[in-house]
C-alpha cells in the first residue's frame, strides 16, 4: 500500500526542508504529554496541516471553499495575540487569502477545539467574546499604522467549533439560548452564525463526501475505542483513498501516519502496541518513514508515556499515605501496560489505604 505515493515523492517522502533532528523534535513533543492532553494536541496537530483546514471547511461550509486560497493559508503568530486569548490552550486561529476575483482580501478562520466530555451552554458567548478580541486586535494595529481611519476595515471571522466529546451536543451556539428574553427585545441581542462540527456524532458519509483525506481521519477518530477490527477497517480506507489520490503531499501523509499513531499510543491497549505498530509500518515501504517517524514513536511508548503515568501513580501514593515502601514502587516501575496503569491510578484515587490496591492486576 502507498506505493503509488512513495514514487510520486521520488522514493522519500519525508525529505523536505526539515533536518531530521527537527522532525524527531515535533514527534517527541507531540507524544510527551499527559491522556488529558490528547484530545487537545492531536486536534491541533491535525490542523497544522492546511489541506486538513480546507477538509474542514468543505464539511461545514462547502459552499465558501472555491472563494479561498488554501495554499495561501498561515497560521496567526499567538505572540500577536492579546492575554486573554493567549491564555487558550484550545483555539487555532488562521487568516486564508480569497481568491483573486473575490472583493474582500483576507478571512480570518477561528477554530475552537472544544473536547470536554460535556456540553457547554455559554458557548454563544464565548464564540463571540474571542471573536471580539481577534477584531480589537485588528484594532490596534490599524491604530499603530498610518491608515488613515476612514479607511479601517476589520476581517470576517469564520468561527467554527471542532467538538469531539461523546455527549451529544444538543444546545443551540447563540445568546438568546442563554437569556431570559421577552420577544420584543430579541432584535437587541447580537445574532451570528456558528459552524459547528460535532465528529463523534456526525454521519461518516457526511465527513467523506469530498475527495480530501481529512473527513476519513475523522472517521477514524469515531473509532478510537471501538474494536480492533473497525479501526483497523478505518485506517485501511483512510490509505486506500490516499492511494487513489495524485495531490497528497509530503507533509499531508506525515500527518496522517502521526496522527494514526497519537490515537494508538493514547486510545489503545498495550498489549495492541505492537500489532499496530506493524501495520503502520506496512503502510509505506519508504525507510525514512519507518526508520524515523515509527521507531522514534515506538521509543517514546516505552521512555516517555509509560513512565509519565508510573510517576502519576507514585506522585498521588506520596500525597495520600505517609510512605511508600520501595517495594511499591519497584512493582510499579515494573507494569507497562497503559491500560493497567490506568486502572491502578484510579484504584489510587478511591483507597483509603495502600492495602486497598491490587498491585498484582488480578482483582
Amino acid at each position: 500500500m502507498l506505493c503509488d505515493v512513495n514514487r510520486r515523492f521520488g522514493g522519500g517522502i519525508l525529505k523536505e526542508t526539515e533536518t531530521q533532528k527537527t522532525r524527531i523534535e515535533e514527534i517527541r513533543s507531540l507524544f510527551e504529554i499527559s491522556p488529558a492532553q490528547y484530545p487537545d494536541r492531536s486536534a491541533r496537530w491535525l490542523f497544522k496541516e492546511k489541506e486538513n483546514i480546507r477538509g474542514l471547511v468543505e464539511i461545514v461550509a462547502s459552499e465558501l471553499v472555491d472563494f479561498l486560497d488554501f495554499n495561501r493559508i498561515k497560521e496567526h503568530n499567538r505572540s500577536h495575540i492579546t492575554d486573554t486569548l493567549k491564555e487558550l490552550e484550545s483555539d487555532m486561529i488562521f487568516s486564508v487569502p480569497f481568491q483573486s476575483d473575490v472583493d474582500t482580501d483576507e478571512l480570518i478562520i477561528y477554530i475552537l477545539i472544544e473536547h470536554q466530555s460535556t456540553v457547554d451552554p455559554m458557548m454563544g458567548f464565548r464564540v463571540l467574546y474571542y471573536m471580539c478580541q481577534i477584531w480589537d486586535e485588528q484594532r490596534r494595529d490599524l491604530e499603530a499604522s498610518d491608515v488613515p481611519k476612514r479607511k479601517w476595515r476589520l476581517q470576517p471571522i469564520l468561527p467554527i467549533v471542532f467538538y469531539t466529546g461523546k455527549q451529544r451536543w444538543q444546545t443551540p451556539i447563540n445568546l438568546t439560548e442563554i437569556m431570559d428574553l421577552p420577544q420584543i427585545l430579541g432584535r437587541f441581542v447580537p445574532s451570528f452564525d456558528t459552524l459547528f462540527l460535532g465528529v463523534m456524532d456526525k454521519d461518516p458519509s457526511e465527513l467523506t463526501k469530498s475527495d480530501n483525506p481529512f473527513g476519513r481521519l475523522l472517521k477514524v477518530l469515531q473509532h478510537e475505542r471501538a474494536n480492533e477490527d473497525s479501526i483497523r477497517e478505518a485506517m485501511h480506507e483512510v490509505f486506500a483513498h490516499i492511494d487513489r489520490l495524485d495531490s497528497v503531499s509530503a507533509s499531508q501523509l506525515r500527518n496522517v501516519i502521526l496522527y494514526f499513531y497519537h490515537i494508538i499510543f493514547f486510545r489503545r491497549s498495550t498489549s495492541e502496541r505492537y500489532k499496530w505498530l506493524a501495520f503502520m509500518k506496512a503502510q509505506t515501504q519508504d525507510e525514512e518513514v519507518q526508520n524515523m517517524v515509527l521507531t522514534s514513536a515506538e521509543a517514546l511508548i516505552l521512555q516517555g508515556g509509560i513512565r509519565a503515568k508510573q510517576e502519576s501513580i507514585l506522585k498521588l501514593m506520596q500525597h495520600k499515605f505517609d510512605g511508600v515502601p520501595d517495594s511499591v514502587t519497584d512493582r510499579i516501575t515494573q507494569i507497562d501496560d497503559i491500560s493497567r496503569l490506568d486502572t491502578l491510578f484510579e484504584e489510587v484515587i478511591k483507597a483509603s489505604t495502600l492495602i486497598d490496591i491490587d498491585l498484582t492486576g488480578k482483582s
